[in-house]
């Protein structure tokens, strides 16, 4: 088998220690070195150091949860780093151990066997841990919203069944006045602001209720929780634009994601911090239509296909690409709406949804490779795409209706 690489390490990566295994290769039988160190940076230099000592550029190891990140920060400035996906590299069943595991990976790497895990520069992974933090604390704040649901329940408050969004301005100054020991439906009702306030005789029947000291005292403390975490996702959308502010790429790219249908400011931040700024990462839109598991998957046996069931792909991206894509379907005289009505007529919903969030990617692939904004094609596209088979769709059905029909161009 060929040798791509003469000078080579595999790195074997654990919570306490990595084992590294480097492979000479010099014309004649390759010479191995084995070395067990600490995940300290301290014990991380000196690995750095060991590898510059026999001359090695060329590094892997694979993606062992979290653990392969201090390793990479140490490595990433001096070494070409190539992180693998444990998936790819299982050794031949039989005898495991940490420094066989390592040589099994150096020997991968040795002969180009090792394709790479897109890992995206130090901004933007910044960036991914902002979104992702947002993200969970955004879950966590619903959940509080849901069991606030539940304790009105509990005592008799239908606040749920007449309000449209029960932490709004209007819910959260009636739930303040139930917790200062209010009780009065007509009183409470009165707090209800704007369009709301037309509901009052709903509101008052609602609001009347079996309130009680318990209820109180639970309530504030889920509002003080809902409220905290108001407060820090705020903080971490303000930390957003000022990385936008500190770096102009970011924020242009945020500023042509956008432009797409569906898409508004917090989405668009997620998606550069999925996929980055730079597309060189990904050699074609289809390559990140993949990579986000938005795309058929290929299992085919004598022929025959027998799943095109998609791949799990980054549940981030996915994730929001997909509630982007259910925003976009809403949205009137668009392009991926159109699209939406035109597939889930005779494949469903769900997978229509899942069409619109394949083409909303390659969309914003093509933006962010040739710099430019959305153009709306219109929700007639696909029907301006195909008029004429349109037409003659439509007055076959009037016929088989009994109907005779004559086509007039419409005078412009």
């Amino acid at each position: 088998m060929e040798v791509l690489y003469e000078r080579c390490c595999g790195i074997d990566v654990h919570k306490s220690s990595v084992a590294a295994c480097i492979v000479l290769d010099r014309g004649q039988k390759p010479r191995r070195h084995l070395r067990r160190f600490g995940c300290t940076t301290h014990e991380l230099r000196e690995l750095a150091e060991w590898l510059r000592s026999f001359d090695v550029r060329h590094v892997a190891m694979e993606s062992t949860g979290v653990y392969w990140k201090p390793v990479w920060n140490v490595l990433e400035e001096h070494f070409h780093m190539v992180l693998a996906n444990a998936q790819h590299i299982k050794a031949v069943p039989g005898r495991k151990t940490d420094m066989m595991d390592c040589q099994w990976i150096a020997e991968l790497l040795r002969h180009g066997l090792l394709r790479g895990s897109y890992v995206p520069s130090a901004v933007i992974r910044d960036l991914r841990d902002l979104t992702r933090t947002r993200a969970t604390l955004s879950q966590e704040q619903s959940g509080i919203s849901s069991r606030i649901q539940k304790l009105l329940e509990s005592a008799n408050i239908k606040l749920a069944s007449t309000v449209t969004h029960t932490m709004g301005k209007s819910g959260q100054a009636i739930l303040d006045a139930i917790v200062n020991g209010e009780d009065n439906p007509e009183r409470l009702a009165d707090l209800a602001l704007g369009k709301l306030r037309s509901k009052i005789p709903q509101l008052q029947l609602a609001l009347d209720g079996r309130i009680r000291d318990h209820h109180r005292f639970l309530l504030d403390s889920l509002l003080r929780q809902y409220r905290f975490l108001e407060a820090e996702i705020q903080a971490l959308d303000t930390r957003l634009e000022q990385l936008g502010e500190q770096h102009q790429e970011l924020a242009d790219t945020v500023a042509r994601w956008i432009t797409v249908p569906g898409v508004e400011r917090v989405a668009a931040w997620t998606l550069v911090a999925e996929i980055g700024s730079d597309m060189t990462a990904f050699p074609s839109a289809a390559h990140l239509a993949s990579w986000a598991g938005l795309c058929p998957g290929n299992h085919e046996s004598a022929g025959k296909r027998l799943s095109g069931k998609s791949r799990k792909g980054s549940p981030w991206l996915r994730r929001m690409a997909c509630q982007s894509a259910w925003a976009a379907v809403r949205t009137k005289n668009c392009y991926l709406s159109a699209q939406f009505k035109r597939l889930a007529a005779r494949r469903g919903s769900k997978r229509a949804l899942l069409a619109v969030a394949h083409s909303l990617l390659v969309i914003g692939y093509h933006l962010q490779s040739k710099g430019c904004v959305y153009q709306e094609l219109g929700g007639d596209y696909f029907d301006q795409l195909h008029a004429e088979k349109l037409k003659r769709h439509l007055v076959k059905r009037l016929e088989s209706l009994g109907v005779r029909v004559t086509l007039q161009a419409q005078a412009r």
